[in-house]
């Protein structure tokens, strides 16, 4: 069968059917108030886990407590000193902890958009990704967000909501498959560092 006659099949059948409207929104609108909380509420149901903190020095004070259970750690570069682990710096695919930077998170979705020039290899292989969410950085719609970083795309943007899952073999559910088996949004407010990247 040729292209054209499958094209035409397709475009016969269609033909029979009413065009709809894409229908938008399918949520009312939220106080911005509520935009953290169904982040949190969203990445924990997929699996992962929030902290939130109202300064750098809880979240540091939590950070040095977090680290203990671990040896080594791949930092990406656009976390700041203030935030960085005190750990030995390995290669990721050596490293037992990740860690990077949320260019934004969804609340819509539970999601964090990940940039790939930050490094995939920091955010997909050591076993566990800690990610760092300014809280200036969150967004209610995903649609929102995509708007916003439209005009500076890098080659990919990867929407994480959670630890890596399949469940190819059995329909069995299965963590850390392709990524990471835990991941750890903590939400805090931005360091004021001149030089880190302008997302």
């Amino acid at each position: 069968m040729s292209r054209e006659s499958i094209l035409s099949r397709v475009r016969a059948a269609l033909s029979e059917h009413p065009r709809r409207d894409h229908p938008g929104h399918l949520e009312g609108e939220r106080a911005p108030g509520d935009v953290l909380a169904r982040f949190a509420e969203r990445f924990r149901e997929s699996g992962g886990e929030v902290q939130q903190f109202g300064s750098l020095e809880e979240a540091r004070a939590w950070l040095d407590e977090f680290t203990c259970d671990f040896e080594s750690v791949a930092v990406s570069s656009w976390v700041p000193d203030e935030v960085r682990p005190g750990l030995r710096e390995e290669e990721p695919q050596a490293a037992e902890l990740g860690v990077s930077v949320a260019r934004l998170a969804i609340a819509e979705t539970g999601s964090l958009l990940l940039d790939s020039r930050e490094g995939r290899a920091v955010q997909l292989l050591p076993p566990t990704h800690l990610v760092w969410v300014w809280t200036s950085g969150l967004r209610d719609r995903l649609s929102e967000a995509l708007e916003e970083v439209r005009e500076e795309l890098p080659a990919a943007l990867a929407l994480h909501s959670g630890p890596s899952r399949s469940a190819d073999i059995g329909q069995i559910t299965v963590k850390g498959v392709h990524g990471p088996g835990r991941v750890i949004a903590v939400v805090v407010p931005r360091p004021g560092s001149a030089d880190l990247p302008d997302r």
